[in-house]
């Protein structure tokens, strides 16, 4: 007990940093993911490509291989230089990015092509029509899909300590070699991923019950 006491503030630091990075990673998941989504969505067939070759790359490879070719092989290159966290917060914000492209995707699809035609019909431009209109629908109907998704981010940043940041499982390791202490430090630490994920639960059931479409 007196170990994990011990080594509680050092954890919690980086349960932080775990969290910044999950945060982060999902923003940036999000922007790129309604990008890739409306590229899918497009009229225009070279954008729908460039969607379809994005999601099949980055959904038909492991993220760890995806981890690696950013930080190790494009810092191969004399003129690219890339921190850890970077690298991290870029590597799941694109993994989450793709995923998150065809979650958007079925959620503009799902909504009635119909309220599309009426904007349409009124004089309503399509950006304006996607933006107030058919996004605002699309997004709560994600709503279940998208907190899968933070979770799975979530779980995804314990693969960074292998390029060395210091999030939650890193430091297990990092407490582990010098207590020796290896089951109760695991055991903390997957209390705390656990904690940490059952909150977001909490939270998103909470927002789907808010934001329920009757």
């Amino acid at each position: 007990m007196s170990t994990i006491t011990e080594a509680m503030p050092f954890l919690l630091q980086g349960l932080k940093l775990t969290l910044i990075i999950t945060i982060a990673s999902l923003f940036f998941g999000f922007i790129l993911g309604l990008v890739i989504a409306i590229f899918r969505l497009s009229p225009i067939k070279p954008l729908v490509w460039i969607a379809k070759i994005f999601i099949n790359a980055i959904r038909g490879t492991p993220l760890i291989v995806q981890l690696y070719f950013i930080y190790f092989g494009l810092t191969s290159f004399s003129w690219i230089s890339m921190e850890p966290t970077t690298a991290g917060i870029i590597t799941i914000s694109i993994n989450a990015g793709a995923y998150m492209a065809e979650i958007i995707r079925a959620g503009i699809e799902s909504i009635d092509k119909g309220q599309t035609e009426a904007a349409r019909s009124l004089g309503v431009t399509s950006g304006k029509t996607m933006r107030y209109i058919i996004l605002p629908q699309a997004l709560r109907r994600m709503l279940p899909t998208f907190s899968n998704q933070a979770i799975i981010s979530l779980k995804d940043t314990s693969l960074l300590s292998v390029i060395g940041i210091a999030d939650l499982t890193q430091r297990t390791e990092v407490a582990i070699a010098k207590t020796y202490a290896v089951f109760p430090l695991w055991l903390t630490a997957g209390v705390m991923y656990f904690l940490l994920i059952y909150l977001l639960t909490l939270l998103s059931n909470y927002i789907e019950r808010r934001y329920e479409l009757h």
